[in-house]
Protein backbone atom coordinates (compact mmCIF):
# COMPACT_ATOMS: atom_id res chain seq x y z
CA UNK A 1 0.00 0.00 0.00
CA UNK A 2 1.19 3.07 -1.09
CA UNK A 3 2.22 6.22 1.38
CA UNK A 4 -0.79 8.44 -0.23
CA UNK A 5 -2.96 5.30 0.24
CA UNK A 6 -2.49 4.80 3.60
CA UNK A 7 -3.08 8.80 4.61
CA UNK A 8 -6.49 8.51 2.85
CA UNK A 9 -7.05 5.30 5.23
CA UNK A 10 -6.10 7.17 8.20
CA UNK A 11 -8.38 10.10 6.92
CA UNK A 12 -11.50 8.14 6.15
CA UNK A 13 -11.79 5.66 9.32
CA UNK A 14 -13.63 3.40 10.13
CA UNK A 15 -16.95 4.97 8.53
CA UNK A 16 -15.57 4.60 5.28
CA UNK A 17 -16.48 8.12 4.49
CA UNK A 18 -14.21 10.71 3.92
CA UNK A 19 -14.80 13.72 6.35
CA UNK A 20 -16.31 17.29 5.55
CA UNK A 21 -13.87 19.35 3.96
CA UNK A 22 -11.83 22.40 6.74
CA UNK A 23 -12.54 25.58 5.86
CA UNK A 24 -11.87 28.74 7.61
CA UNK A 25 -15.75 29.56 8.05
CA UNK A 26 -15.12 32.46 9.78
CA UNK A 27 -13.57 34.02 6.67
CA UNK A 28 -16.39 32.09 4.48
CA UNK A 29 -18.95 33.55 6.38
CA UNK A 30 -17.96 37.53 6.86
CA UNK A 31 -17.46 37.02 2.63
CA UNK A 32 -21.08 35.63 2.11
CA UNK A 33 -22.63 38.31 4.79
CA UNK A 34 -20.81 41.04 2.45
CA UNK A 35 -21.73 39.48 -0.37
CA UNK A 36 -25.40 38.92 0.60
CA UNK A 37 -25.38 42.75 2.23
CA UNK A 38 -24.15 43.95 -0.86
CA UNK A 39 -26.95 42.20 -3.09
CA UNK A 40 -29.31 43.84 -0.89
CA UNK A 41 -28.01 47.37 -1.27
CA UNK A 42 -26.82 47.37 -4.62
CA UNK A 43 -31.05 46.97 -5.12
CA UNK A 44 -31.70 49.85 -3.25
CA UNK A 45 -29.13 51.92 -4.79
CA UNK A 46 -30.53 51.22 -8.51
CA UNK A 47 -34.02 49.88 -8.66
CA UNK A 48 -34.77 53.87 -9.47
CA UNK A 49 -31.79 54.18 -11.52
CA UNK A 50 -33.20 51.18 -13.67
CA UNK A 51 -36.56 52.38 -13.94
CA UNK A 52 -36.17 55.61 -14.88
CA UNK A 53 -33.63 54.48 -17.62
CA UNK A 54 -35.68 52.29 -18.93
CA UNK A 55 -34.27 48.85 -18.49
CA UNK A 56 -36.60 47.59 -15.09
CA UNK A 57 -36.63 48.32 -11.97
CA UNK A 58 -34.54 44.87 -11.27
CA UNK A 59 -32.31 45.47 -14.04
CA UNK A 60 -29.05 45.76 -11.88
CA UNK A 61 -30.15 43.57 -9.04
CA UNK A 62 -30.37 40.66 -11.60
CA UNK A 63 -27.25 41.58 -13.12
CA UNK A 64 -25.66 41.57 -10.20
CA UNK A 65 -27.29 38.74 -8.91
CA UNK A 66 -25.82 36.56 -11.97
CA UNK A 67 -21.91 37.91 -11.30
CA UNK A 68 -22.39 36.40 -7.99
CA UNK A 69 -23.48 33.36 -9.35
CA UNK A 70 -20.98 33.11 -12.30
CA UNK A 71 -17.90 34.30 -8.85
CA UNK A 72 -19.58 31.21 -7.52
CA UNK A 73 -18.86 29.12 -10.86
CA UNK A 74 -15.45 30.61 -11.04
CA UNK A 75 -14.39 29.79 -7.28
CA UNK A 76 -15.37 26.26 -7.59
CA UNK A 77 -13.82 25.63 -10.57
CA UNK A 78 -10.58 27.85 -8.99
CA UNK A 79 -10.71 25.76 -5.67
CA UNK A 80 -9.62 23.02 -7.42
CA UNK A 81 -6.41 23.94 -8.49
CA UNK A 82 -3.36 23.06 -6.38
CA UNK A 83 -1.13 26.57 -5.41
CA UNK A 84 1.93 24.58 -6.89
CA UNK A 85 0.01 25.06 -10.24
CA UNK A 86 -0.12 28.67 -9.72
CA UNK A 87 3.50 29.20 -8.87
CA UNK A 88 4.45 27.52 -12.35
CA UNK A 89 2.62 30.00 -14.11
CA UNK A 90 3.06 32.88 -11.66
CA UNK A 91 5.14 34.24 -14.58
CA UNK A 92 3.03 33.25 -17.35
CA UNK A 93 0.25 34.83 -16.05
CA UNK A 94 1.91 38.12 -15.69
CA UNK A 95 2.91 38.63 -18.90
CA UNK A 96 -0.56 38.10 -20.35
CA UNK A 97 -2.09 40.59 -17.53
CA UNK A 98 0.41 42.87 -19.54
CA UNK A 99 -0.82 41.54 -22.79
CA UNK A 100 -4.45 41.82 -21.69
CA UNK A 101 -3.49 45.44 -20.69
CA UNK A 102 -2.06 46.05 -23.63
CA UNK A 103 -5.34 45.41 -25.36
CA UNK A 104 -7.34 47.78 -23.55
CA UNK A 105 -5.71 50.68 -25.40
CA UNK A 106 -6.05 49.38 -29.28
CA UNK A 107 -8.26 51.41 -30.96
CA UNK A 108 -11.03 49.21 -31.82
CA UNK A 109 -10.54 46.50 -29.07
CA UNK A 110 -11.14 48.92 -25.41
CA UNK A 111 -14.24 50.30 -24.79
CA UNK A 112 -14.38 53.78 -23.52
CA UNK A 113 -16.86 55.27 -20.90
CA UNK A 114 -17.14 58.26 -19.43
CA UNK A 115 -13.73 59.32 -20.83
CA UNK A 116 -11.81 56.07 -19.48
CA UNK A 117 -11.01 52.99 -21.88
CA UNK A 118 -10.76 50.30 -19.51
CA UNK A 119 -12.85 47.32 -20.48
CA UNK A 120 -12.86 44.83 -23.54
CA UNK A 121 -16.05 43.92 -25.08
CA UNK A 122 -16.82 40.48 -25.11
CA UNK A 123 -20.73 40.32 -26.39
CA UNK A 124 -23.09 41.41 -22.79
CA UNK A 125 -19.93 41.37 -20.88
CA UNK A 126 -17.23 43.72 -20.56
CA UNK A 127 -14.12 42.41 -19.69
CA UNK A 128 -11.59 44.85 -17.36
CA UNK A 129 -7.98 43.61 -17.52
CA UNK A 130 -7.28 45.93 -14.73
CA UNK A 131 -8.91 43.52 -11.95
CA UNK A 132 -7.61 40.28 -13.73
CA UNK A 133 -3.74 42.06 -13.28
CA UNK A 134 -4.24 42.51 -9.75
CA UNK A 135 -4.44 39.03 -9.42
CA UNK A 136 -1.94 38.22 -11.48
CA UNK A 137 0.51 40.59 -10.29
CA UNK A 138 0.03 39.05 -6.50
CA UNK A 139 0.26 35.48 -7.65
CA UNK A 140 3.92 36.23 -9.52
CA UNK A 141 5.31 38.56 -6.85
CA UNK A 142 4.61 35.65 -4.37
CA UNK A 143 6.65 33.15 -7.03
CA UNK A 144 9.53 35.59 -7.17
CA UNK A 145 9.57 35.99 -3.22
CA UNK A 146 10.02 32.46 -3.22
CA UNK A 147 12.47 31.82 -6.02
CA UNK A 148 14.82 34.99 -5.00
CA UNK A 149 14.49 35.21 -1.23
CA UNK A 150 18.18 35.63 -0.85
CA UNK A 151 18.52 37.90 -3.80
CA UNK A 152 15.71 39.83 -2.93
CA UNK A 153 16.73 40.48 0.53
CA UNK A 154 20.66 41.15 -0.27
CA UNK A 155 20.58 42.93 -3.92
CA UNK A 156 19.28 46.05 -5.13
CA UNK A 157 18.97 44.36 -7.97
CA UNK A 158 17.23 41.31 -6.99
CA UNK A 159 14.49 43.66 -5.42
CA UNK A 160 14.42 46.23 -8.26
CA UNK A 161 14.08 43.54 -11.35
CA UNK A 162 10.02 42.46 -10.42
CA UNK A 163 9.41 47.07 -9.72
CA UNK A 164 10.69 47.00 -13.03
CA UNK A 165 7.76 44.98 -14.03
CA UNK A 166 5.15 46.37 -11.96
CA UNK A 167 5.79 49.90 -13.54
CA UNK A 168 5.15 48.60 -17.01
CA UNK A 169 1.68 47.47 -15.27
CA UNK A 170 0.69 50.50 -13.77
CA UNK A 171 1.68 52.76 -16.72
CA UNK A 172 -0.36 50.75 -18.48
CA UNK A 173 -3.13 51.07 -16.38
CA UNK A 174 -2.67 54.99 -15.78
CA UNK A 175 -2.88 55.48 -19.63
CA UNK A 176 -6.56 54.12 -18.95
CA UNK A 177 -6.69 56.28 -17.41
CA UNK A 178 -7.35 54.26 -13.75
CA UNK A 179 -5.16 55.72 -11.12
CA UNK A 180 -7.02 54.54 -8.07
CA UNK A 181 -6.30 50.44 -9.28
CA UNK A 182 -3.07 51.65 -9.89
CA UNK A 183 -2.72 52.90 -6.47
CA UNK A 184 -3.58 49.56 -5.10
CA UNK A 185 -1.25 47.60 -7.46
CA UNK A 186 1.74 49.42 -6.59
CA UNK A 187 0.68 49.57 -2.61
CA UNK A 188 -0.11 45.92 -2.41
CA UNK A 189 3.29 44.93 -4.01
CA UNK A 190 5.31 47.35 -1.96
CA UNK A 191 3.56 45.77 0.64
CA UNK A 192 4.20 42.46 0.05
CA UNK A 193 8.11 42.91 -0.99
CA UNK A 194 8.38 44.31 2.96
CA UNK A 195 7.29 41.04 4.42
CA UNK A 196 9.61 39.12 1.90
CA UNK A 197 12.46 40.78 3.43
CA UNK A 198 13.22 43.82 1.38
CA UNK A 199 16.14 45.48 3.10
CA UNK A 200 14.65 48.58 5.02
CA UNK A 201 16.49 51.08 3.47
CA UNK A 202 15.98 49.97 -0.36
CA UNK A 203 11.98 49.47 0.50
CA UNK A 204 11.97 53.38 1.85
CA UNK A 205 13.97 54.55 -0.89
CA UNK A 206 11.38 52.53 -3.52
CA UNK A 207 8.37 54.29 -1.38
CA UNK A 208 9.78 57.31 -1.42
CA UNK A 209 9.92 57.45 -4.92
CA UNK A 210 6.81 55.74 -5.92
CA UNK A 211 5.18 58.60 -3.73
CA UNK A 212 6.84 61.21 -6.00
CA UNK A 213 5.86 59.37 -8.88
CA UNK A 214 2.59 59.37 -7.90
CA UNK A 215 2.38 62.56 -6.30
CA UNK A 216 3.51 63.76 -10.44
CA UNK A 217 0.96 61.90 -11.76
CA UNK A 218 -1.45 64.37 -9.68
CA UNK A 219 0.12 67.70 -10.28
CA UNK A 220 0.38 67.30 -13.78
CA UNK A 221 -2.76 66.54 -14.40
CA UNK A 222 -5.32 69.13 -14.39
CA UNK A 223 -8.21 66.57 -13.42
CA UNK A 224 -6.21 64.95 -10.99
CA UNK A 225 -5.46 68.05 -9.12
CA UNK A 226 -8.66 69.03 -9.05
CA UNK A 227 -9.39 66.66 -7.15
CA UNK A 228 -6.93 66.77 -4.76
CA UNK A 229 -7.92 70.30 -4.03
CA UNK A 230 -11.60 69.57 -3.54
CA UNK A 231 -11.61 66.73 -1.49
CA UNK A 232 -9.59 69.29 0.99
CA UNK A 233 -12.40 71.60 0.63
CA UNK A 234 -15.20 69.92 -0.93
CA UNK A 235 -18.01 72.79 0.16
CA UNK A 236 -16.16 75.64 -1.60
CA UNK A 237 -17.95 74.38 -4.90
CA UNK A 238 -20.80 72.08 -3.41
CA UNK A 239 -22.75 72.23 -7.37
CA UNK A 240 -19.09 71.61 -8.94
CA UNK A 241 -16.09 69.81 -8.46
CA UNK A 242 -17.18 69.37 -4.96
CA UNK A 243 -20.75 67.46 -5.65
CA UNK A 244 -20.12 64.21 -5.03
CA UNK A 245 -18.77 63.97 -1.79
CA UNK A 246 -21.05 67.04 -0.65
CA UNK A 247 -23.51 64.37 -1.52
CA UNK A 248 -22.22 61.83 -0.06
CA UNK A 249 -21.40 63.17 3.29
CA UNK A 250 -25.55 64.34 3.17
CA UNK A 251 -25.88 61.10 3.55
CA UNK A 252 -23.38 60.12 6.03
CA UNK A 253 -25.48 62.53 8.18
CA UNK A 254 -28.93 61.88 7.57
CA UNK A 255 -28.53 58.38 8.70
CA UNK A 256 -27.08 59.36 11.96
CA UNK A 257 -26.96 56.29 14.13
CA UNK A 258 -29.40 53.72 12.99
CA UNK A 259 -30.24 54.80 9.44
CA UNK A 260 -33.78 55.82 8.06
CA UNK A 261 -33.96 52.54 7.31
CA UNK A 262 -33.63 50.26 4.02
CA UNK A 263 -35.19 51.49 0.95
CA UNK A 264 -35.46 54.89 3.01
CA UNK A 265 -32.76 56.69 1.32
CA UNK A 266 -33.37 60.14 -0.39
CA UNK A 267 -29.37 60.95 -1.66
CA UNK A 268 -29.70 57.81 -3.98
CA UNK A 269 -32.48 59.08 -5.71
CA UNK A 270 -32.06 62.95 -6.75
CA UNK A 271 -28.67 63.53 -5.93
CA UNK A 272 -25.58 61.07 -5.28
CA UNK A 273 -23.97 59.84 -8.49
CA UNK A 274 -22.68 56.22 -8.92
CA UNK A 275 -24.73 55.18 -5.50
CA UNK A 276 -24.51 51.65 -6.44
CA UNK A 277 -20.84 51.12 -7.63
CA UNK A 278 -18.38 53.44 -6.20
CA UNK A 279 -20.71 55.21 -3.09
CA UNK A 280 -22.35 52.46 -2.36
CA UNK A 281 -21.23 52.87 1.39
CA UNK A 282 -22.59 56.44 1.81
CA UNK A 283 -26.12 54.81 0.52
CA UNK A 284 -25.24 51.97 3.77
CA UNK A 285 -24.39 55.18 5.91
CA UNK A 286 -27.86 56.73 5.10
CA UNK A 287 -29.87 53.69 5.13
CA UNK A 288 -28.63 52.17 8.30
CA UNK A 289 -26.59 54.83 10.07
CA UNK A 290 -23.28 54.23 12.24
CA UNK A 291 -24.24 51.04 13.09
CA UNK A 292 -24.16 49.50 9.61
CA UNK A 293 -21.30 51.50 8.56
CA UNK A 294 -19.23 49.83 11.29
CA UNK A 295 -20.91 46.53 10.92
CA UNK A 296 -19.54 46.39 6.93
CA UNK A 297 -16.10 47.92 8.27
CA UNK A 298 -16.03 45.22 11.10
CA UNK A 299 -16.31 42.59 8.42
CA UNK A 300 -13.91 43.12 6.51
CA UNK A 301 -11.70 43.79 9.89
CA UNK A 302 -12.62 40.14 10.10
CA UNK A 303 -11.91 38.90 6.54
CA UNK A 304 -8.05 40.51 6.56
CA UNK A 305 -7.36 39.05 10.05
CA UNK A 306 -8.33 35.57 8.76
CA UNK A 307 -6.49 36.24 5.70
CA UNK A 308 -3.44 37.05 7.45
CA UNK A 309 -4.06 33.86 9.98
CA UNK A 310 -4.18 32.31 6.68
CA UNK A 311 -0.78 33.52 5.16
CA UNK A 312 1.01 32.73 8.73
CA UNK A 313 -0.27 29.43 8.82
CA UNK A 314 1.31 28.55 5.67
CA UNK A 315 4.43 30.00 6.60
CA UNK A 316 4.66 28.01 9.69
CA UNK A 317 4.69 24.99 6.97
CA UNK A 318 6.92 26.53 5.01
CA UNK A 319 4.72 26.91 1.89
CA UNK A 320 5.98 30.48 1.15
CA UNK A 321 4.10 30.76 -1.97
CA UNK A 322 0.71 30.42 -0.19
CA UNK A 323 1.63 32.33 2.22
CA UNK A 324 3.09 35.28 0.21
CA UNK A 325 -0.26 34.72 -1.92
CA UNK A 326 -2.44 34.91 1.36
CA UNK A 327 -0.46 38.16 2.65
CA UNK A 328 -1.08 40.23 -0.69
CA UNK A 329 -4.85 39.37 -1.15
CA UNK A 330 -4.90 40.57 2.42
CA UNK A 331 -2.81 43.73 1.78
CA UNK A 332 -4.96 44.10 -1.36
CA UNK A 333 -8.66 43.94 0.12
CA UNK A 334 -7.83 45.98 2.86
CA UNK A 335 -6.50 48.91 0.40
CA UNK A 336 -9.29 48.70 -1.70
CA UNK A 337 -11.79 48.90 0.85
CA UNK A 338 -10.07 51.49 3.20
CA UNK A 339 -9.41 53.99 -0.40
CA UNK A 340 -13.28 53.12 -1.00
CA UNK A 341 -14.47 53.92 2.60
CA UNK A 342 -12.34 56.43 3.06
CA UNK A 343 -13.59 58.37 -0.58
CA UNK A 344 -17.21 58.19 0.77
CA UNK A 345 -16.81 59.76 4.13
CA UNK A 346 -13.96 62.71 2.62
CA UNK A 347 -10.91 60.53 4.06
CA UNK A 348 -9.45 60.90 0.51
CA UNK A 349 -9.78 62.26 -2.74
CA UNK A 350 -12.65 60.61 -4.71
CA UNK A 351 -11.29 57.44 -6.72
CA UNK A 352 -13.16 54.99 -9.09
CA UNK A 353 -12.73 52.04 -6.84
CA UNK A 354 -15.48 49.50 -6.15
CA UNK A 355 -15.92 48.40 -2.47
CA UNK A 356 -14.62 44.73 -2.79
CA UNK A 357 -17.50 42.22 -2.55
CA UNK A 358 -20.38 44.67 -2.94
CA UNK A 359 -20.53 47.00 -4.86
CA UNK A 360 -21.94 46.38 -8.44
CA UNK A 361 -19.59 45.28 -10.82
CA UNK A 362 -19.40 41.66 -12.80
CA UNK A 363 -15.04 41.80 -13.13
CA UNK A 364 -14.84 42.86 -9.31
CA UNK A 365 -17.52 40.92 -8.11
CA UNK A 366 -15.92 37.32 -10.24
CA UNK A 367 -12.34 38.66 -9.24
CA UNK A 368 -12.81 38.56 -5.54
CA UNK A 369 -14.82 35.34 -5.45
CA UNK A 370 -11.95 33.62 -7.23
CA UNK A 371 -9.46 35.56 -4.27
CA UNK A 372 -11.52 34.11 -1.67
CA UNK A 373 -11.29 30.68 -3.31
CA UNK A 374 -7.74 30.69 -3.42
CA UNK A 375 -7.74 31.90 0.28
CA UNK A 376 -9.54 28.95 1.11
CA UNK A 377 -7.96 26.45 -1.07
CA UNK A 378 -4.06 27.83 0.68
CA UNK A 379 -6.42 27.50 4.26
CA UNK A 380 -7.76 23.82 3.20
CA UNK A 381 -3.80 22.52 1.96
CA UNK A 382 -2.40 23.88 5.08
CA UNK A 383 -4.78 22.28 7.06
CA UNK A 384 -3.93 18.84 5.11
CA UNK A 385 -0.54 19.40 4.99
CA UNK A 386 1.44 18.76 9.07
CA UNK A 387 -0.30 18.48 12.10
CA UNK A 388 -0.34 21.84 13.76
CA UNK A 389 2.35 19.94 16.49
CA UNK A 390 5.37 19.84 14.31
CA UNK A 391 4.55 23.24 12.48
CA UNK A 392 8.08 25.27 12.58
CA UNK A 393 7.89 28.64 14.40
CA UNK A 394 8.19 31.74 12.26
CA UNK A 395 11.07 33.76 12.52
CA UNK A 396 10.23 37.74 12.06
CA UNK A 397 13.49 39.13 11.24
CA UNK A 398 14.08 41.88 8.64
CA UNK A 399 17.32 41.57 6.52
Amino acid sequence: MSVAQQHRQAVVGQSGNLPAPQFDYWLLGAVLALLGFGLVMVASASLHLADRGGVGAFHYLVRHGLYICLGFVCAAGVFQIPMRVWEKTGTLLYFLGLLLLVLVLVPGIGKTVNGATRWIPLGPFNFQSSEVMKLFAVVYIAGYLVRRQLEVSHSFWGFAKPMLLLVMACALIVAQPDFGTATVLLATVLGMLFLGGVAVWQFSLLLGAAGLALASLVYFSAYRLQRVTTFLSPWDDPYGAGYQLTQALIAFGRGEWFGVGLGNGIQKQFYLPEAHTDFLMAVIGEEFGLTGTLAVILLFALIIWRTFRIGVRSEQLGERFSAFVAYGFGLWIGLQAYINIGVNVGMLPTKGLTLPLMSYGGNSIIIACIVVALLLRIDYESRHATPPEKMRKVTWSRA
